[in-house]
């Protein structure tokens, strides 16, 4: 079965539903560059967003169960994660014009070039000849909990996965000064 996943603010308790951004809901069907679920998440971390500053995470519905545990109202056989905690506080926000460059874990002191991540595929189209260069996204690989367990996940092995996950990561389009970069190399 495939495992479905929402980017939640752990401090806020909210989510952010990729339906309502005609995205799927699987891991990989949403974790590219350029992609207008994302890019909205993305401004929620941005200074000024909602979320800036708050500890975020690509919460799945297979990742382990919060503690203590909880029965689920509906579903006894299945304990609460946190994929299950914020279902009742869905936000939308708007899709930002631009997006960023950077994206800083301000807890490790850590950063990722969102341009640096390497193209993993590449699509021409048949009628106009366009090419389009599709790049893993960092945000919901590095914020994600639960991957592995699901189809749609990502299903290469890197330590980068999950690194970030219920961190204070931000978006933003200055260079960090006092951190380390991290290489976001992974394809699929």
């Amino acid at each position: 079965m495939g495992q479905y996943y929402k980017p939640s603010s752990l401090d806020k308790k909210e989510h952010v539903y990729s339906h309502d951004y005609h995205n799927g809901l699987k891991l990989m069907e949403h974790s590219w560059v350029g992609n207008n679920f994302v890019m909205a998440v993305e401004s929620l971390i941005a200074k000024g967003g909602r979320w800036f500053g708050d500890r975020i995470v690509w919460a799945g519905d297979y990742a382990d169960a919060e503690e203590p545990k909880t029965p689920h109202a509906k579903y006894p056989e299945h304990m609460l994660n946190l994929y299950d905690l914020v279902e009742e506080n869905k936000i939308n926000p708007e899709v930002p014009k631009r997006e960023y460059r950077y994206l800083v874990n301000l807890d490790t002191k850590e950063f990722v070039t969102i341009s640096k991540s390497p193209v993993t595929e590449r699509y021409k189209d048949p009628e106009t000849g366009k090419v389009t260069l599709f790049k893993i996204h960092p945000l919901p690989l590095l914020t994600c909990e639960g991957n592995g367990r699901g189809g749609g996940d990502y299903h290469g092995e890197s330590p980068l996965i999950g690194k970030w996950a219920r961190q204070r990561v931000i978006a933003t389009n200055t260079k960090p000064t006092e951190c380390s970069e991290i290489i976001f190399d992974l394809v699929e």
